[in-house]
């Protein structure tokens, strides 16, 4: 038998070797490669058509495809088998499509795809992070042009240590969860959540980041020079002439370009845009008569938006002008609404220039969480928050589909800016849900999605340990001189050269993504930018406070009650019953009941009265008779030397004839009958549990009877001796 020699790569990554093996599977690929990290192996594959697309944009694909094999499960479907990636695993196919996406040639339209595959998932190494360096070093050893290499690595923040690709488990006790992907002299792409960690914390964590990736960049680097194939040459596009761009350049500014760019509307600024650009080019094509025309005005329209992208960017560098006549540190005008909708839980509109989101908040109980069933570690989210972009929002007309990876990535970031603010499911058991519906989008809606949030779920009573908002930074760069810009236009974003989006509190950051477009983003530059977004932060952290500065005192009223009672574990089969009837009986009073394993109960209804019978009753199914504690008692049995009187649901005691009343008793029934509710005190426990009772209003006026803790006294409501738990 033939078995293919692997060429192995190895290096140490974090203390622990990370291993590249190429030439053994998948060969008739042009690039393929298997990765292992610990006991988790992922299979990369990067190919390209043999033609180009008639596309003006780069048609790359990139999928995550997740096996439960890996983890030695079969799926749960109907079908058992593996459906469409989930949110995770498309959120792990955006992190790998972020980093390698910027490094390919400007002009290539061949259609390239890269297919990640997780075969092995220890649930103690992240495949997403080992993913991507697959598809670096799958892309680097093709023939597909690619400047890459790149790597990516998590952090996290223990201790006041960075730790270099925390395991998942490191990561629930971490400050910081952090992914940096970065070529050997750039960083690429950020995303993290943090605990209100400092600014100078976060940049040192990605330079932290990139300094120890630089080792696997190296080995991608040798295998390339030792096995890569000669890459493909790439025509470059069809584009105007310098000088077509300069005299288009000068023609547009002495047309009033910068004018126009002034126009604070974007909507009537793109009017004017556009009449300047056809003014301009009919003087040099009056009629569009032939195919030669026709590509003519598609490179002056091309060197017209050259023109555009120059004037903007020297208004900035030179003038300190920004295209809606703003400073570099300014912020959009911002107003706010809360309560906006009536039967809603919560609800607010965060509006910021032309960025406007909603955000509705709905409370749910524990059987409303959200099972993650994926190749990580087994859990369930208490706190979701879905983040819709419809057409409507930038004034256009699309086909409404299903969910988008972009739509993915926001809503992604934006649960993470919040989730560390969350109130712990002990003091706060609901299940809660937000969604950020944005009804107007130029320039980070997902910064807005953030603050409307925030807003929202304090409408609906959450108790959030502190309002979190957003915004999102720019940067324009030429040579050393370079402008960082604060609340970016969506123009902005495609005119410049980073989107650095920046979360948090008054006291520190709670989540960042970033994604360069040029070399040389210093960290320097880096906090430059975080300090601005301080500043940026906390002015519309102080505006939100200026409508709605803390939680509502109460929920909503809209929203189910819940009263949380703790148990001893010992004691949830007495809740639950014989084959669940006495937990069915509970329910039927109008409620649900939660039972974790940790004995907490949770009790959801939408009357807070049902809600409180509920939980009387679990604490009588379920409570511990105590030595000198008094109990409202109900008198089950009459005998001629006492009652006996029922405190909770199968557990009695005797009050003795000689504690019924000061006055000796003849006769019990004259005092005490069968039904009576009465205040009684345990004064003992004997030996064997059985109870012996008082009355708290009679203690000093009655002597006690002698051999109180142990001594049998008296019989139960059946006849039987003694009393205590039935």
């Amino acid at each position: 038998m033939n078995i293919p020699t692997a060429k192995r790569y190895s290096t140490l990554l974090g203390g622990r070797e990370l291993i590249i093996e190429t030439g053994k599977y998948a060969k008739l690929v042009a690039g393929s490669v298997t990765v292992r990290y610990g006991d988790t192996v992922v299979l990369v594959t990067a190919h390209m058509s043999d033609t180009a697309a008639d596309t003006d944009f780069l048609p790359l694909t990139v999928e995550y495809e997740e096996r439960h094999y890996a983890i030695g499960k079969i799926p749960g479907s109907f079908q058992r088998r593996e459906g469409r990636p989930g949110t995770q695993a498309t959120l792990n196919a955006r992190i790998t499509d972020r980093q390698i996406r910027p490094l390919f040639p400007k002009g290539l339209r061949n259609e390239v795809q890269v297919i990640i595959t997780v075969l092995s998932a220890d649930r103690e190494n992240d495949p997403a992070m080992i993913a991507a360096i697959g598809a670096s070093a799958a892309l680097s050893i093709s023939n597909i042009p690619w400047d890459g290499p790149t790597a990516c690595v998590s952090v996290g923040y223990v201790d006041g240590q960075y730790v270099l690709y925390p395991s998942l488990q490191t990561l629930a006790d971490s400050q910081l969860e952090l992914t940096v992907a970065a070529s050997e002299d750039a960083v690429l792409m950020v995303e993290a959540s943090a605990d209100e960690l400092p600014e100078d914390t976060m940049v040192g964590a990605i330079t932290f980041a990139q300094r120890e990736m630089q080792g696997v960049i190296e080995l991608i680097k040798r295998m390339r020079a030792e096995i890569g194939q000669e890459k493909l040459p790439v025509e470059p596009p069809l584009s105007p002439s310098e000088e077509d761009k300069e005299r288009l350049y000068q023609e547009a500014v002495a047309a009033g370009l910068k004018e126009v760019l002034l126009t604070p509307s974007k909507k009537e600024r793109s009017a004017k845009t556009k009449a300047l650009r056809d003014a301009l080019i009919s003087k040099h094509v009056p009629e569009v008569a032939n195919e030669e025309d026709a590509r003519r005005v598609a490179l002056l329209k091309e060197a017209f938006a050259s023109a555009v992208q120059r004037e903007s960017r020297r208004m900035i560098l030179e003038e300190d002008l920004r295209a809606d006549g703003r400073a570099p540190e300014d912020i959009r005008p911002i107003w706010i609404e809360v309560g906006v909708l009536p039967k809603t839980h919560g609800s607010a509109v965060f509006t910021r220039g032309e960025t406007q989101v909603l955000g509705v908040t709905t409370l749910g109980t524990g059987k409303d969480d959200r099972l993650i069933d994926d190749l990580g570690l087994e859990t369930s989210e208490t706190f979701m928050l879905h983040y819709n972009f419809p057409p409507f929002s930038t004034g256009e007309v699309k086909r409404l589909r299903g969910v988008s990876r972009r739509e993915l990535g926001h809503g992604n970031l934006a649960r993470r800016a919040l989730e560390r603010m969350m109130p712990s499911q002990d003091t706060f058991g609901y299940v809660v849900r937000v969604v950020a519906e944005t009804l107007e989008s130029n320039g980070s809606s997902s910064m807005a999605s953030v603050c409307a949030a925030t807003l929202s779920m304090m409408d609906a009573g959450v108790p959030l340990k502190k309002p979190v908002a957003g915004i999102a930074m720019g940067l324009i760069k030429e040579g050393d001189t370079y402008k960082i810009l604060s609340d970016i236009l969506g123009s902005e974003d495609a005119l410049g050269d980073m989107d650095f989006k920046v979360t948090g509190t008054h006291d520190g950051v709670t989540a960042l993504q970033m994604d360069i477009k040029i070399k040389g983003i210093t960290p320097e530059i880096m906090r430059a930018a975080l300090e601005q977004a301080r500043v940026g932060r906390r002015h519309i952290l102080n505006l939100m406070d200026e409508v709605l500065s803390a939680p509502r005192s109460e929920v909503s009223k809209n929203a189910p009650r819940i009263l949380t009672v703790q148990i001893p574990v010992d004691k949830i089969g007495a809740v639950i019953g014989p084959g669940g009837k006495q937990i069915r009986e509970l329910e039927a009073l109008g409620v649900q009941i939660d039972i974790e394993e940790s004995g907490l109960v949770k009790i959801y209804s939408e009357e807070a009265s049902a809600a409180e019978a509920v939980r009387e009753q679990i604490e009588a199914l379920t409570a511990t008779p105590e030595v000198g504690k008094t109990y409202d008692g109900r008198v089950a049995k009459i005998t001629e030397f006492g009652a006996f009187v029922t405190l909770f649901p199968g557990t009695d005691g005797l009050l003795h004839i000689s504690q019924i009343a000061e006055e000796r008793v003849h006769n019990i029934e004259d005092y005490l009958k069968v039904g009576d509710t009465l205040k009684v005190k345990i004064a003992g426990i004997d030996s064997r549990g059985k109870l012996d009772l008082v009355r708290p209003e009679l203690e000093g006026k009655v002597p006690p009877r002698a051999g109180r803790t142990g001594s049998p006294r008296g019989g139960r409501p059946d006849g039987r001796n003694g009393g205590g738990r039935r």
